[in-house]
């Protein structure tokens, strides 16, 4: 992990948008690079969709009415938000400012709707598209699911193609075919972006220590 201490360099966080087609595994990268950068936060979306088997209010979304998601919205508290398959998703300002203010690093799982926004409002934010190796993979990652109907299916594999019309705006792109290797490209991607001077606010030489001489 490229990270110069605190004592050496002060810089704001890092805003990871992390976009993919629906079955092009982000979940599974993203849990994967965390063991390797933990100090990589999650940014919890908000949801008007219903909460499926094992999900967690607070961790994997933050699920809420479409009249409370309206409110929040017409007070500005999203930092970007796009209606989705008829359900409406959006990031809460809040926690991203906070957490970019305190140097830390923030990972978003948004599609390429959200992503266009947040570039807007935070230029500086790094965009990797995920891609799978092919539609028909994709295809069959989504039946392999056994969640949704065929007609869903399709209607995921259309979205897919224009979101990959779209990957000339992102920043970077990865090609999941295979999962370590994938990893290991995102980890370089998030060490790279670390590493740039630019992105430093303050610099503070830590002091030279004497050494102490034996005897």
């Amino acid at each position: 992990m490229n990270r110069p201490p605190s004592a050496f360099a002060r810089r704001r966080g890092i805003i990871f948008i992390l976009s993919a087609p629906s079955g092009a595994g982000k979940t599974t990268l993203y849990n994967r690079l965390k063991r390797i950068h933990s100090d990589i936060e999650l940014s919890v979306s908000c949801t008007t969709r219903a909460r499926r088997s094992g999900e967690l209010d607070g961790k994997d979304y933050r699920f809420l009415t479409e009249r409370r998601f309206r409110a929040l919205r017409s007070r500005g508290a999203f930092a970007e938000w796009a209606q989705v398959h008829g359900y409406f998703y959006g990031t809460p300002r809040g926690p991203l400012d906070r957490n970019i203010r305190a140097g830390r690093d923030m990972l978003l799982d948004i599609d390429v709707q959200g992503a266009r926004q947040i570039k807007r409002a935070y230029p500086q934010a790094v965009s990797i598209f995920l891609l799978p190796p092919s539609l028909g993979e994709l295809k069959r990652r989504l039946a392999a699911r056994g969640t949704e109907r065929e007609d869903v299916i399709r209607r995921r594999l259309a979205n897919a193609r224009g979101e990959i019309k779209r990957i000339m705006n992102y920043d970077y792109y990865v090609v999941n075919q295979d999962v370590k290797e994938a990893v290991r490209i995102l980890s370089s991607i998030v060490e790279a972006e670390r590493a740039k001077t630019a992105r430093v606010r303050e610099w503070r030489l830590a002091p030279l220590r004497r050494r102490r001489r034996k005897g």
